[in-house]
């Protein structure tokens, strides 16, 4: 499983600090829709899904969380702790925010708008999909 965090450029002085994204710049598609989670209550995990075409980028812009991602093959833990890095999540990738601190707030860049028919919701579904694409190919 490959995992691709970028490391967004920070610029800052004695004011603070910034940090700008532009689509093809420094996210790798066209964003059409940004949303944030905050005030997640202590264990709490959010998502439970996949997406059958979504690409996103998750930035914990305050505080930090875990993010669990599952290709169907293998799980991996990636930490997200710095407002200036980014974790990209591929389509067919199932995926878990867990672990927040009580100050977090998760912002997603997402390369398409909602649609409730892009979301694989059943992680047997999630597995037979996986299965099913590696046989077509």
């Amino acid at each position: 499983m490959q995992i691709v965090k970028y490391m967004f450029q920070p610029h800052g002085d004695e004011r603070g600090m910034l940090v700008a994204l532009e689509e093809f710049n420094d996210i790798p598609f066209r964003i059409k829709r940004v949303y944030y989670m905050y005030d997640t209550v202590e264990g709490v995990v959010r998502g439970h899904h996949a997406h059958k075409a979504l690409e996103q980028i998750l930035i914990c812009i305050h505080g930090s969380c875990k993010v669990r991602l599952d290709n169907g093959h293998e799980k991996k833990i990636i930490p997200l702790e710095k407002p200036y890095e980014g974790l990209y999540i591929s389509h067919a990738m199932w995926r878990e925010m867990y672990d927040f601190s009580p100050d977090a707030v998760l912002m997603v860049l997402a390369s398409e708008v909602y649609d409730e028919s892009d979301y694989i919701r059943d992680y047997d579904a999630f597995l037979r999909m996986v299965r099913e694409g590696e046989t077509q190919t």
